[in-house]
C-alpha cells in the first residue's frame, strides 16, 4: 500500500513539475523524467519504477495539449514514448556495468537521442522548416524566428537530466554504500558513509 501511494505521489508530483516547467519559458524542457527513465533501469530492474516516467508523460501530455489547446499529437506522443524506451534500454545495458563513466555516458546519449528524435519530428511537421538538410539543421539550432533558439530546449533537457542523474545515483549509491550492497564509492567514502 505504502509503495502504491509512494509511486501516486511522484506521478502527481512530476506531472505537477512539468506542467510548471513548460510554462515558464526559462524552464521549458527542464524535466526529472528522462533521467527517472534510465535510472529507474539501472537500479530497480525488478520494480515498478520504470512506470513512472511512461505514466508522467501520458498525463502531462494530456493536460498539457487541453491547456493549450492542441489537439492530441498522436506521432509526438509515440516518438516520446520511443524516447523513454531507448533510454530504459540504455538503463539496463548500465546496469549489468554500472560505472560512473556508465552512468554519464548512458545519460548522455538518453538526452541526445531525446532532442535528435523529437526536432526531427518537428521539422517533419512544421511548415516553417525547409524539408532540407540545412532545413533540419536550422530546427536542431536556432529555431523559427520569433521563438527560442531550439538550442536552448536542448541545454536545459541535457542539464536537467545531468543534474537529476547525478541526484538519483549519488543517492541510491549512497543507499547501497550504507546497507553493504556492491556500490560505486571508494573506500574511504564507503566507510564514511556506513558509520553515519
Amino acid at each position: 500500500m505504502f509503495t502504491q501511494s509512494l509511486f501516486a505521489a511522484l506521478i502527481v508530483t512530476l506531472t505537477v513539475w512539468r506542467f510548471v516547467t513548460a510554462t515558464n519559458e526559462g524552464l521549458a524542457n527542464f524535466s526529472p523524467l528522462m533521467a527517472l527513465a534510465f535510472c529507474g533501469a539501472v537500479y530497480f530492474r525488478a520494480g515498478r519504477t520504470w512506470l513512472i516516467p511512461f505514466a508522467v508523460l501520458v498525463v502531462s501530455e494530456s493536460l498539457l495539449n487541453s491547456h493549450y489547446g492542441f489537439g492530441w499529437n498522436t506521432s509526438a506522443f509515440i516518438v516520446k514514448l520511443a524516447c523513454f524506451a531507448i533510454a530504459l534500454i540504455f538503463g539496463l545495458w548500465v546496469s549489468r556495468n554500472r560505472t560512473w563513466f556508465t552512468i554519464l555516458g548512458g545519460c548522455l546519449a538518453s538526452s541526445c537521442i531525446f532532442f535528435l528524435c523529437t526536432n526531427s519530428l518537428c521539422w517533419l511537421q512544421e511548415p516553417g522548416y525547409a524539408k532540407t538538410l540545412p532545413g533540419w539543421w536550422q530546427c536542431m539550432t536556432t529555431g523559427l524566428p520569433g521563438f527560442p533558439p531550439t538550442w536552448f530546449f536542448f541545454r536545459n533537457s541535457l542539464l536537467s537530466d545531468l543534474i537529476f542523474t547525478g541526484i538519483f545515483a549519488v543517492v541510491l549509491e549512497s543507499v547501497f554504500a550504507s546497507t553493504g550492497h556492491p556500490n560505486l564509492f571508494p573506500r574511504h567514502i564507503k566507510t564514511r558513509i556506513s558509520s553515519s
